[in-house]
């Protein structure tokens, strides 16, 4: 498909470069995901509209994936998809399906691994009026970096009694002299040094340009000593190299009795099972959360069910050079193509993707729009049964309240 847009560049210190008229490329997603696609591009456009009238606007171009894609071609994850993504650098998805044991690699996965999309980045706040099964709420207001290409999402496994598992059963006995049961499956689970550290360095940058207070490094090292435990060894190695401007807890409890100096960032750590206790009992404690794949993944969605469930998270996977914004729910294909579901999850992740893009002024409009339109109490049904006087409307009439309270 072909578009009039201009390309997305990328300049030496790896921000984006937007012209007005920015070309870029979405998947609808399976499922439910082109109704919500569709309510949240009448959001956007709107949003940007609003903010800058005829001098700026997005040309969309749709590239596939997905059921759609394999419809079409009989390929779940086209190449062409990948180097339209690698060409004009910022993309937004719907919600994308794979059959649970079938063999066919998770196309998220392949799209965060090909791409290099190293960091999953998902913010996490409380939006006044929403249901939720915690007593404050309000206190959540936190942001998951979560490593999104290492960790068992690798993908390297191997089938029980396959020739593969059997030699590093084999191996592990005679070099460790560890006995492994014949029967089971094997999976690596790599964690490098340099995947930890460019983790860590976006989540304190993010951190030291926002003004947040503090960084977290989530892992389960007192288990996992030479993986998580490297993690949070690695964390803190790089979070010296930044000197005065961050402080680790130690010091902030040595020498200033536990009161940060200001503009200081504190760097923390915390064990995986008792940060799912933090962030239910303290939430207000933590801001800026970074952690190995699997624990980010747990971590994230325990934090959106926290403050309304995943229909309210947005999520990005960033890399060195490309960004892709998305769904952080999955298809829900029992809802497809009723215009029903609740596209705020996807709308969300546009309002972060127009941060990125530098277009703020259309994110906040956005962002803002959404949470009058919830404080009306015009939601979808996933909220309006959980909301007293809620006035339930289809996904895409959501959008066009939305737009009626945008300036």
């Amino acid at each position: 498909m072909t578009t009039n847009g201009e390309q997305i560049t990328i300049d030496d210190q790896g921000k984006p470069v937007v012209p007005a008229n920015p070309a870029v490329p979405f998947i609808e997603g399976d499922g439910t995901g082109p109704d919500i696609w569709r309510a949240t591009r009448i959001a956007i456009d709107a949003a940007v509209t609003a903010a800058y009238g005829a001098e700026r606007r997005i040309a969309w171009l749709e590239i596939y994936a997905g059921e759609k894609s394999f419809n079409m071609d009989g390929q779940w994850l086209p190449d062409e998809t990948l180097e339209k993504i690698k060409t004009y650098k910022v993309a937004i998805k719907g919600p994308l399906t794979t059959p649970v044991g079938k063999g066919i690699r998770s196309i998220n996965v392949g799209l965060r691994q090909e791409l290099d999309l190293y960091a999953c980045v998902r913010p996490v706040k409380y939006i006044s009026g929403i249901p939720s099964p915690v007593v404050r709420p309000m206190d959540v207001d936190m942001i998951v970096f979560r490593e999104n290409t290492e960790d068992v999402y690798a993908g390297l496994e191997w089938e029980a009694e396959s020739d593969t598992a059997k030699k590093f059963i084999a191996l592990v006995a005679a070099e460790e002299g560890r006995d492994i049961r014949p029967d089971s499956g094997i999976g690596l689970k790599p964690i490098s040094r340099t995947g930890t550290r460019r983790l860590v360095k976006m989540a304190i940058d993010y951190a030291l340009e926002h003004g947040k207070e503090s960084v977290t490094l989530v892992h389960k090292g007192n288990i996992m000593k030479f993986t998580e435990g490297a993690f949070r060894k690695w964390g803190y190695e790089l979070a010296a190299e930044y000197g005065d401007k961050l402080i680790t807890e130690d010091r902030l409890w040595e020498e200033f009795d536990g009161q940060a100096p200001e503009g200081k960032v504190v760097v923390k750590d915390r064990i995986a099972d008792a940060m799912f206790q933090q962030i239910l009992l303290r939430p207000a404690e933590y801001e800026v959360l970074a952690m190995p794949n699997l624990n980010g993944d747990y971590m994230s969605d325990a934090l959106a069910a926290m403050v309304g469930g995943l229909g309210m998270a947005p999520g990005a996977n960033i890399g060195a050079g490309y960004a892709l914004f998305e769904a952080t729910h999955g298809t829900a294909p029992k809802y497809a193509d009723l215009d029903k579901v609740n596209p705020g999850s996807l709308i969300l992740s546009g309002a972060m993707m127009l941060d990125y893009m530098g277009w703020l002024e259309a994110a906040d409009i956005l962002r803002n729009s959404l949470v009058v339109t919830i404080s009306q109490k015009t939601v979808t049904y996933d909220l309006a049964r959980q909301m007293e006087g809620a006035t339930e409307v289809k996904c895409s009439e959501f959008a066009q309240a939305m737009v009626k309270n945008m300036p």
